[in-house]
């Protein structure tokens, strides 16, 4: 079998003027990460994470940035990149649903929620909705097993999830009525 490779060599990454990297953003790593560790990689998780809170993803340009000024191969950064979920290398929607897909959220509708939004939004895991409003993930675990299905809107967990509950309160978000704060419903309260 022959071994079909990209033309990876020629991949260009399109640079913007502007850096990612502010100069308040370099001093930060220089004065306050990188003193804390003992090498330099020690400082690439809080220099990615005070990128991905600025832009809500990490651009190429960035990870170029960040590794020139921790002294490290770019590909080092984006094979840190790649390898965590909470780090987003393409820009999200204003709006982040994510599902639980852990054993428990499983053997209780989670799949069922997760294909009843995919239906909805005409998206698919992965993915952003055309209008830049919502995307869709699937997480492993939210820690509350106790009350599954369950999935973030946002950063606000909800419990005892059916799929007409779940695309409801995504109907909230889009008509502006949603109330940030989660839902601490039980199963006899629905």
């Amino acid at each position: 079998m022959a071994w079909i490779t990209k033309d990876s060599a020629n991949t260009k990454i399109e640079l913007r003027d502007e850096p990612y990297l502010t100069a308040d953003m370099e001093k930060q790593i220089r004065e306050v990460y990188l003193p804390r560790y003992e090498k330099p990689k020690g400082a690439l998780f809080p220099a990615l994470h005070m990128i991905q809170h600025t832009y809500g993803w990490i651009p190429p340009q960035a990870m170029k940035e960040i590794a020139k000024v921790l002294d490290i191969a770019p590909s080092e950064v984006l094979d840190t990149v790649s390898f965590y979920e909470e780090y987003w290398e393409h820009p999200k929607g204003e709006h982040l649903i994510s599902v639980c897909r852990s054993i428990a959220c499983e053997f209780c509708e989670a799949t069922a929620c997760t294909e009843a939004v995919k239906a909805k939004l005409g998206i698919d895991v992965g993915q952003t909705t055309d209008d830049g409003k919502f995307t869709l993930v699937e997480l492993e675990c939210l820690g509350s097993c106790g009350t599954a299905p369950v999935a973030l809107v946002d950063d606000d967990l909800h419990e005892n999830l059916s799929p007409d509950r779940l695309c409801g309160l995504i109907d909230q978000v889009r008509e502006g009525s949603y109330k940030a704060g989660g839902s601490g419903a039980v199963k006899e309260d629905l």
